[in-house]
């Protein structure tokens, strides 16, 4: 007996009210009763839409038809916009996008933290255009749509984006993406070439072509070639991050400057550095200011990084004690703490997410502590912050929600008050949320 498939029709499009954005910023309706999250619409709309996912509670959906528009929504700068996935909100103004920010950071402090701040800081706001000095470019061979694609990812899709340039890439690289394509169509290994790092300092830009082939001499003069005509330092990186090297003759140590501290600080093609130049000058500026920081105070900076704000904080602080996880980084640390004369910065490899019992940088008498953790926050050594009774703590954070879950834990356990909170515009035209908080003993 033969079995027909079954094969599902496309959902029915129907009509929503949109209310709110969703964390992803995707706006929000509902439709007997079911929450329905539509791409590319904001509060205040009415919209045809077209649903992608369904689940027994929610619906996720495309925008077929707007009837009507919100006073915020502007026309994205992007051709791209919509096809890739990486800007969600170009269609929000950007005090809309600071302003829808600043309200997902508020809910998650009450929602998680059972806390609101005193007071909420000033948005961080810079460049909303070409600010991008870091990503991860995709690179796929597809001769079906005329050659070799590079860029980012389609939403909600596996595939690469047939962008012409990217709008939020520093333009030395937003602009040449076409012409990175053709250059890797014409290399042997282009069909063994999955991606590309970027990092742009202040005075050079590095692209780190990882390669699953290894390339032929005429493969190396190209890039080089390449590189020399755009400006670029290539590099290769034929397996784990260990084995990235230059291929550009005399390829310049990359550097970013903080003017504010007279510092510069070095930095390897892999290593990690905030992605938006200028929004991390006026982040570390804030960071220092709100730590009060007297000449004779002891400063504790947890995962410190390269020395971001640990060579800031020296500036000020008669001792700087700096903890990161990472070897490498910390190698970069002490090299950027003694080419700022900052030899009063102690540098400590440790594992932040299983401290010992006793560290051997938890000295007596730390009075102040900057923290800058990843996404998964900083629970576990929470702990040891509140042991030093330090006066005043300053933790930017790239996850409201962990931030939030931390904040319950300083506030109600370890006797703090969330003097401050605020949002920083890291990643202008996404979804991401960079903030601030400030607590004090």
């Amino acid at each position: 007996m033969s079995r027909k498939k079954n094969r599902r029709r496309p959902a029915p499009s129907g009509i929503a009210d949109i209310t709110d954005l969703a964390s992803n910023a995707r706006g929000v309706g509902h439709v007997d009763g079911k929450a329905v999250f539509v791409a590319d619409t904001l509060p205040g709309e009415q919209v045809l839409y077209r649903p992608t996912k369904s689940k027994k509670g929610y619906e996720e959906a495309s925008l077929e038809t707007l009837f009507s528009a919100s006073p915020d929504r502007i026309t994205p700068r992007c051709k791209h916009f919509g096809l890739c996935g990486g800007c969600a909100l170009q269609h929000l103004d950007g005090d809309g996008q600071l302003l829808f920010k600043q309200r997902q950071l508020m809910a998650a402090l009450k929602r998680v933290g059972h806390v609101e701040p005193q007071s909420v800081l000033e948005p961080l706001s810079a460049e909303r255009w070409q600010y991008r000095r870091r990503a991860r470019l995709g690179v796929k061979h597809v001769p079906k749509k005329g050659g070799t694609l590079v860029g980012f990812r389609e939403r909600g899709a596996p595939f690469i984006a047939m962008l012409e340039r990217c709008e939020v890439l520093v333009p030395a690289v937003g602009e040449k993406l076409v012409d990175m394509a053709q250059m890797i169509d014409t290399l042997s290994i282009r069909s063994a070439l999955p991606q590309i790092e970027v990092a742009a300092g202040d005075n050079a830009i590095a692209l780190v072509f990882r390669v699953l082939e290894t390339p032929t001499d005429d493969d190396c003069r190209i890039l080089i070639e390449f590189g020399g005509a755009h400006g670029y330092s290539m590099y290769l990186q034929p397996g784990n991050e260990s084995t990235i090297t230059p291929i550009s003759p005399d390829a310049p140590a990359l550097y970013y400057e903080l003017p504010a501290f007279d510092a510069r600080l070095y930095f390897l093609p892999n290593d990690f550095v905030q992605i938006h130049a200028g929004i991390n000058a006026l982040m570390v500026e804030a960071a220092v200011a709100h730590l009060q920081i007297k000449p004779t105070d002891t400063v504790l900076e947890l995962f410190a990084g390269l020395g971001n704000f640990s060579v800031p904080i020296a500036r000020q602080a008669a001792r700087v004690i700096a903890v990161e996880g990472d070897d490498g980084l910390v190698e970069r640390g002490r090299a950027n703490a003694r080419y700022n004369g900052a030899d009063h910065i102690e540098a400590h490899v440790d594992n932040l997410f299983e401290p010992a019992e006793q560290p051997a940088w938890l000295v007596e008498d730390i009075h102040k502590i900057l923290i800058d953790p990843p996404r998964s926050g900083a629970l576990e050594v929470l702990p040891h912050i509140a042991a030093t009774g330090a006066s005043r703590i300053v933790y930017c954070s790239c996850h409201p929600a962990t931030l939030a879950r931390d904040a319950d834990e300083l506030v109600h356990r370890y006797g703090y008050r969330l003097a401050a909170a605020g949002v920083m515009d890291m990643f202008p035209h996404t979804a991401h949320i960079e903030s601030m908080a400030v607590f004090v003993k």
